[in-house]
């Protein structure tokens, strides 16, 4: 028993005094007294689970002077993402989708008297928005008389523009783009609306009916030829240019008269 005993005192010798223990912790108490006297401005802090006021919560944390989930923004700020003007300087939507209704007026216009003389800035443009109506007027017409041609009139009318387009491009010197070409058949297409319309009151079959296409052949072909001479600066080819017109719109008037 003696021999474990023995055993048991040198398995657990250990060079741990008690003077080791007060000395870790005297120096433990000093620095408790070394971060105990770095007093907050706000004077101790509370233990844990006691009450604190909210105001005294709200008094050490910084304040900050915006909305909670609404982001201040500076005057330069703003102006930087372009947004400080607001909508006053946009244009109007009309005039983002390209339509203008004093230049449709006004093609309109040139349309119809065929010896005013056309601008060559307004005609140039390609507009799109009046010949989409005088083709859906020109359907219509056309089935208010009887006769279900939409197909044959957008069919006709995207040759046509084609046709003419590789046409003005071996006649012209600057050249001319698919939109101005369709912009003014299509524009030129009005007075076919006219001879559409006049076959929904009387019957076009016959001498009358001849005469009536004839003239509007003739007044569509003519008013398309001035376009392209004045947009394209064509002078003195305004007869060559309005034979393929005349053809193209005779298609149209042999589908409204028969």
């Amino acid at each position: 028993m003696s021999n474990f005993e023995q055993f048991y005192s040198d398995f657990y010798q250990s060079n741990y005094t008690i003077d080791n223990q007060e000395e870790g912790y005297s120096s433990y108490g000093s620095n408790e007294n070394l971060y105990g006297s770095e007093k907050s401005p706000l004077g101790e802090r509370p233990q844990a689970g006691a009450f604190i006021p909210a105001e005294t919560l709200l008094s050490s944390q910084s304040y900050y002077t915006g909305q909670i989930l609404q982001p201040t923004y500076s005057p330069n700020t703003l102006s930087y993402l372009g947004y400080g003007d607001g909508f006053d300087e946009e244009p109007p939507l009309l005039e983002e989708l390209g339509i203008n209704f004093d230049h449709i007026w006004q093609k309109t216009l040139t349309v119809l008297n065929p010896m005013k003389p056309a601008d060559g800035g307004i005609m140039n443009e390609t507009d799109l928005t009046g010949p989409m109506v005088f083709c859906l007027a020109l359907g219509a017409t056309l089935l208010l008389a009887g006769k279900v041609h939409f197909g044959y009139v957008y069919g006709m009318s995207a040759i046509g523009c084609l046709a003419m387009h590789a046409l003005l491009n071996l006649m012209s010197i600057t050249g001319v783009s698919h939109g101005c070409v369709a912009s003014v058949l299509g524009y030129c297409l009005l007075p076919m609306v006219i001879l559409s319309g006049s076959a929904v009151v009387f019957s076009l079959q016959g001498t009358l009916g001849t005469l009536l296409a004839l003239l509007i052949v003739g007044w569509c072909s003519l008013s398309a030829s001035k376009i392209f001479t004045s947009a394209l600066a064509m002078e003195g080819q305004q007869l060559l240019i309005a034979y393929p017109c005349a053809l193209l719109y005779g298609l149209f008037a042999l589908l409204t008269v028969f």
